[in-house]
Parts: C-alpha cells; structure tokens; sequence
C-alpha cells in the first residue's frame, strides 16, 4: 500500500506540515483581514462624522450647515443622525427606524458618553429593531463624535453603518486566501510526490536490488545517479554486494572443500548440536547408523543416536573435555572419539570421529594366533628331535632297528619343519606381491585327469570316492600349472582328509568365455559357519584339536588364495555342518574385467 511505502509517508509527511503551516497562516490572515476591515471601516465613520461636526461648526446657521450637511451625506453608503442638545436635528434616511436608532443611541452607555464632551466614540453591536410589529436585530457599527462641545450641550454627530458590508468584504477576501491555501495545497501534493518519488527512486532500486543479493544474485548492482549521501550509499551498498559475493564464494570453496574432506575420509564424522540433533554426516558414519539402526529394527530416517553415543554426548557436554569409547554392531568394533564444539565459551556441540577398528582387531587377533600357531607347530617337532636325539646318545635304543626307527622320526620331524618354514616363506613372498607366474595354454581335461589319478590311491586308502567331472576334451586355458596344481593338491587334500569313509569328493571343472571355474565338493564333516570368514587365514584347521593324525601346517588354504588372487581371480567356500564343503575358485581369462568372474 501506499501508506506503507516511503514515497507516501514523505508525501503524507510533507503535505500535513504544509497543510499545517496554510492553517495557521490563514486563520491568521483572516484574523488580520478582519480586524484591518473593521478598523478601517471604523476609521472612514470616524473621518466622515468628523467632517459633519466640521461642516456644522463652519455655519452660522443651522438650516445652512444642515443643507451642506445633506449635500455631503449623500455621497457616502453611511447613515448619520445629528442631536443639537439632545433633539435629533437631522437624519439621513428621515425614516421612522432614525426615531428608533435615536432613541437607542441616546440610551445606550457607551454612545451616550459623547455627549458628555470632547470624546470619540465607536462600537459594535446588535441593535434590536422593530419593523411592522416585529423584533429584529441588526449588527452594526456606530460612530459619534461631540458637537461644539463649548458651546452646545447633549449635541452630537452619530454615524452608522451595517456590519454585513464588512462582512462581504471579509467573505471576499477568506475566499481569496481560501482559494490561495487550495492552490497551495495542490501544488504542494504535486511537489510533495515529485520530490519524495525521486529522493525514494534510488531507495526503491536498493530495496529489489537486496531482494535479488537475498536470492543469491550478487552480482546485482544499484545505479548511481547522484553525488550525495543516496548515492553514496549506493555505492557503499554496491561495495557490500561484492564483498558478499567474495564472502559467500570463499564460503562455498571451503564448504566444497569440507564436504569433499568428509567424503573421502576413511574414518566416519558426526556433527551434533547442543541438543544432540545430528547436523552432518559423511558416508562411513552414515554406514556405521544403518548398521546400528538395522540392529535395533530402527527406522533408518529416524534421528535416534545409539544409547551409547547419546550416553558419551552428554559426558562430553558435561565435563567438556573429549572421551572415547568403543563398541561392537554388527560384529564390528567401532571406536568413537567425540569433541566438545565452542561458541566463544559455550559449548555449543560436539563432533564424533568413527572409526572401524575391525581389521586392527582382526590383524591384532591373527598376530597373536600367529604367534601361538607357530610356536604350537614348532614346538612339537622340535621336542620329538630332541627326545629322539637324546635317547639314541643316552644309548637308549639298543638294537639297530630302534635307533633306525629314532632317525626315521627325527627325519620326518626335520621334513615336517622344513615344509612349515618353506610354506612360510612362500606365504611371505606372496603377501609381499613377488609371486612369479609362469603361464601357459593348458588343456584342461588332461590338466585335471593328471590332478585326480595322483590322488587316487589315497582316497582309496581312506576310504573316500575320488571322481572328476570335467569338461570336454580340447577346452583350454592360460595359467600357471604348478601353482593351479598346488591349489587343487591342497584343496582335494583336504576334501578327502576330512571326509569319512564311504564319503564321496567330486572334482568339476567348467570352463566359459570370461575363464575357468573349478569346485572341489565333498561330504565330509563341515566346516562351523562362524569359522567360515577365517578358513583362508594362515594356520587356520577345522580340527581344533589339532590332532597330528590329521596333520597339516594350516597354510594351505592362505597359500591357495594368494595364488588365486595372483591370478586375479576369487576363490570362497560354502559349507554346512555334517553335509559336506564346496570350495571353489575362478581363474579368468587375460585381460577379462573383475565383474565378470562370477558369470
């Protein structure tokens, strides 16, 4: 509206002072006006009658003077009455209302003071008179000035005069100022909203220019048309806008930067405010909510801290000082690390670092399994060498075959460490990527036939059903045939070991556009599921006894997969208690993408 803008305020503003000023001014006027009408009415009966009483003292004669008299009054709009000792001596209407005005003028106290000597008089009033039978009053103006006072007494000169000619006149002139003031009102308004639409031009321009600087047009600039304190805040208004444009793109760099700092981090970050309402998240963080939320049966929109991160929220809040925890979800560890926020001396939030602290756990794990493996499978042999070494010196064996039998057991014992510092050491060099392959274009049905009839005889010997299911003759395929062969010994050594008599071990053998694909399948004992993630680490054995019937550094399997792995391909496992295991490894062709291996 225009009431609410500055254009019309300053209108409204400057009209109402000016219409203020014409008022007073012209009730001032008019005053003016009005009282200089009536003084100077007063001011002609007052010079009129003193020319009668003039005119009256220059005669001799009475009759004389009254005819000069009447010749004189007849040239002026005024009535005159003339007493000569208190007898009304002439009128100039010689009317019955001069009987009348007489009789008031003789009895009224102020007019009545003239003839009491040389006095002036004039006054105002309502006159009542009577016109056929009825009462009427007249405003009117009454002079009178003394006769000869020296010599004649109660003689007086009277003028009067109808105050609605004063009137007319002040009617006249209140509608020259009225019209005046009208005037000046009109030209006011067109002035008043000229003037304050072009002091409030610039204003208007600067107010869509900060509605567009608050949509994010910055770079909008305000026109400068003037020199003087518009247009310098116009151009301070222009420096603004840059300096926000400057500011808010600095601001956007850093917060790319942030964003593209949290995304890449490894670790997860939470920000929280001094409510504990979650403000940023980055991917790792917003994983480690899913798998807490999918724990809890939670809602993944739902804005719920886990219980122990609201709990180490308020001990930081409280304390303000950094704490630390670490919990397990999903059967991963994550350690959180939360820091107060300030404002100035308040805190005003806090923000958690996550990190996934499984594979330091895991590695911490097999370090000290690795520790204990080795030393377990070290131990052995070496107490059996040196029991043996110490009964054939102490004479012990007395006959020749138990001292060959001693060495036979210390030779194997000595075999038995020497494949457990080889296997080491391959393991070694493998994990460290200096595993060399040798490949070449195999057939696979001889390839595979070869495989199973070595270990034809001991799966006989233990019972087990050894058979190949293989492909065509004539499939081939490129890799490394010592290192295939050391896999598949491993795996169907294993397959048979753990399988009990009557059980059955299939070798098959696929092959496809994107590589080969081979499964060992038995249906021996199993493998427990919680032990399946680890069957592939190093001296991991199904039979926790460890008994040495069974054998085994438990390397293989880590070997078979760092193979596996050199080869680019994958290699897992499948397995139910008492139902059988199914291991199975994919070898691609050369230059076949990743994402193809399971095809």
């Amino acid at each position: 509206m225009l009431w609410r803008s500055v254009v019309g305020k300053l209108w409204f503003t400057i009209l109402l002072l000016v219409s203020v000023v014409l008022t007073i001014l012209m009730v001032l006027l008019l005053q003016s006006f009005e009282r200089f009408h009536v003084n100077e009415a007063e001011s002609q009966l007052v010079n009129h009658a003193n020319m009668i009483a003039a005119i009256f003292d220059g005669y001799d004669e009475q009759d004389d003077a009254l005819r000069t008299i009447s010749q004189y009054g007849s040239s002026f709009e005024t009535h005159a009455l003339i007493f000569v000792e208190g007898t009304k001596v002439w009128g100039t209407n010689n009317s019955a209302n001069d009987d009348i005005y007489a009789q008031l003028f003789m009895t009224n106290p102020v007019l009545n003071e003239v003839f009491n000597g040389e006095q002036v008089v004039a006054t105002e009033g309502d006159f009542p008179l009577s016109d056929n039978g009825e009462a009427s009053h007249t405003e009117m103006m009454v002079v009178g000035v003394p006769l000869q006072p020296t010599e004649l007494d109660n003689s007086a000169v009277f003028l009067y005069q109808s105050l609605s000619a004063i009137e007319e006149t002040s009617n006249e002139t209140k509608q020259i100022v009225y019209f005046s003031a009208g005037i000046a009102i009109v030209l006011t308004t067109i002035f008043a909203f000229f003037l304050s639409s072009r002091i409030t031009a610039p204003l208007r321009k600067m107010r869509q220019v900060a509605l567009e600087v608050a949509q994010g047009q910055f770079k909008t600039k305000v026109p400068i048309l003037t020199h003087d304190e518009i247009g310098q805040l116009a151009m301070a208004f222009n420096r603004m806008g840059r300096e926000l444009n400057r500011n808010i793109h600095a601001l956007n760099q850093e917060k790319e930067q942030l964003s593209r700092i949290l995304v890449s981090m490894a670790d997860g970050v939470i920000t929280l405010d001094r409510k504990g309402q979650v403000i940023v998240t980055n991917p790792p963080a917003e994983r480690f909510m899913q798998s807490w939320f999918y724990e809890q049966g939670i809602n993944e929109d739902s804005s719920v801290l886990p219980e122990a991160v609201e709990q180490l929220f308020q001990r930081v809040v409280s304390v303000e000082k950094e704490q630390m925890i670490e919990i397990d979800v999903q059967g991963r560890s994550w350690a959180i690390l939360m820091t107060p926020l300030y404002d100035r001396e308040y805190v005003r939030g806090a923000v958690a670092v996550i990190r996934d602290m499984t594979e330091e756990r895991r590695h911490d794990k097999l370090r000290k399994d690795f520790i204990a493996n080795v030393s377990h499978e070290l131990r052995t042999p070496v107490s059996m060498l040196q029991g043996y070494s110490e009964a054939i010196i102490d004479d012990i064996a007395g006959s020749e075959e138990d001292k060959k039998e001693f060495a036979k057991i210390i030779y194997d014992e000595s075999l038995r460490m020497g494949r457990l510092v080889n296997e080491l050491l391959d393991l070694a060099r493998m994990e460290a990527g200096h595993i060399e392959l040798h490949l070449e274009e195999l057939e696979l049905g001889a390839f595979s036939d070869r495989i199973v009839r070595k270990f034809q005889g001991y799966a006989k010997d233990e019972g087990v059903t050894l058979t190949l299911d293989h492909v065509e003759d004539g499939y081939t395929n490129s890799f490394d045939p010592d290192r295939i062969e050391q896999v598949l010994t491993n795996l169907i050594h294993n397959a048979i070991r753990h399988t009990g008599e009557k059980g059955r071990v299939t070798v098959k053998v696929r092959s496809n556009e994107y590589g080969v694909k081979f499964d060992v399948i038995d249906t021996g004992s199993g493998i427990p599921e919680e032990d399946l993630p680890y069957v592939f680490e190093r001296f991991y054995k199904a039979d926790k006894a460890r008994t040495r019937a069974r054998g085994g550094t438990g390397l293989g399997l880590a070997i078979a997969k760092n193979i596996v792995d050199a080869h680019k391909g994958q290699i897992s496992v499948h397995s139910k208690i008492d139902e059988g295991t199914t291991f199975s490894f994919f070898i691609p062709e050369a230059g076949t993408e990743k994402d193809e291996l399971s095809r």
